[in-house]
């Protein structure tokens, strides 16, 4: 009988690469958390942009409040263009 205590692999074992992994999918998920919120901060400054008197956003409000149906109109038939494209 032998009483040599096995020494370790020099690969690494299941655990350790689980945990590499996860520590991979988290950096990842960090980085496009990130990226979501840099895209979120731009989109919600060019909105405000937009809503400002004479942006694009003003105007299409001021329109849609005068002409209601019109406007409802115009989307109808912007919405049937872009269906029958696809």
């Amino acid at each position: 009988m032998s009483t040599e205590i096995p020494q370790p692999s020099s690969q690494p074992g299941m655990a350790e690469r689980a945990i590499d992994a996860a520590a991979d999918v988290s950096r990842t998920i960090g980085e496009v958390a990130g990226g979501v919120h840099a895209a979120v901060d731009r989109l919600t400054s060019a909105v405000e942009e937009s809503r400002k008197p004479g942006g694009a956003l003003a105007t299409v409000s001021a329109i849609t409040r005068e002409a209601p149906l019109a406007s409802l109109f115009v989307a109808f038939l912007f919405g049937v263009a872009v269906a029958r494209r696809r």
